[in-house]
């Protein structure tokens, strides 16, 4: 199983790789090739994905973390170039309306296509439970427990109604991947938290997670918070690797690496292959 991270707000040095705030990965195993997320926009991930020698007509399947447009703004682009009836995987609440206010007027952040439009060209597998998308790969589910902080930001809302409310990421949703007798977890944004997210899989899957890769959405952790994530990731015997990349902030970065060392925690901008 390869994992390749296509899209991330980061490159390595001199690498003819394109990034911007978005995240967008490629699994490929033998039973076809999976994209999750889609970065944010069109013209950064068909320009990563032709330097994979990756064609979008040979995906054969898609599955999105989350509405937010940087995980789903190469939508659109995709739609001209994946073969139409194609199954794309996500929560159902994955269409309400989402915004941003930072400071004046909301704007919208959430998907920049219609869900009719989408409807129409993809086969839409909506589902709050966890859905096994290929063999051996799976989505988590809605992740309902969440006693321990989550991956939030202030500004971020949600349509409820008339009103306009916090955002409550009931769309967010990460992948699982088995490898053996351990599991590999995939996160968009982790914005259910990832210390909910870590205990959700263990309670669904029954198997300790080897990996973690992907955005963890700790740029509002605070200092005290990113200690005790990193001392609880450190107390993970099972654990053996993490690339955290995207929205999981460099101060996180730093701490993460301060407690688990670099032979754990490995930095994961475009381009970078991970294979189980």
């Amino acid at each position: 199983m390869r994992i390749t991270c296509v899209v991330d707000d980061a490159v390595q040095r001199s690498s003819p790789f394109w990034g911007e705030h978005g995240l967008a990965f490629l699994i490929e195993t033998a039973a076809g090739r999976l994209l999750f997320d889609t970065a944010q926009s069109g013209t950064v991930l068909l320009h990563n994905l032709e330097l994979l020698n990756v064609d979008p007509a040979t995906i054969d399947v898609l599955a999105i973390s989350h509405a937010h447009y940087d995980h789903t703004g190469g939508l659109p682009a995709l739609l001209e170039t994946v073969r139409a009836g194609q199954p794309m995987y996500a929560n159902p609440d994955l269409f309400r309306e989402r915004f941003s206010r930072r400071e004046g007027k909301p704007r919208s952040v959430g998907l920049p296509i219609s869900a009719e439009a989408l409807a129409a060209h993809f086969a839409l597998r909506l589902d709050g439970a966890p859905q096994e998308i290929m063999p051996g790969i799976w989505t988590t589910s809605e992740i309902t427990e969440r006693p321990e902080p989550e991956g939030s930001s202030d500004y971020h809302l949600m349509r409820e109604g008339d009103a306009l409310v916090a955002d409550e990421y009931r769309d967010d949703m990460a992948l699982v991947l088995q490898d053996g007798e351990s599991l590999v977890l995939l996160c968009g944004c982790c914005h259910a938290g990832l210390l909910n997210t870590l205990a959700h899989v263990e309670r669904a899957f029954e198997q300790p997670i080897r990996a973690i890769a992907g955005g963890l959405h700790l740029t509002s952790a605070t200092d005290s918070g990113l200690q005790r994530i990193a001392d609880l990731l450190a107390a993970r015997s099972d654990l053996q690797l993490l690339y955290p990349n995207h929205c999981t902030g460099e101060a996180a970065f730093v701490a993460l690496t301060a407690i688990l060392g670099s032979h754990v925690i490995r930095p994961c901008p475009a381009g970078t292959i991970l294979e189980f």
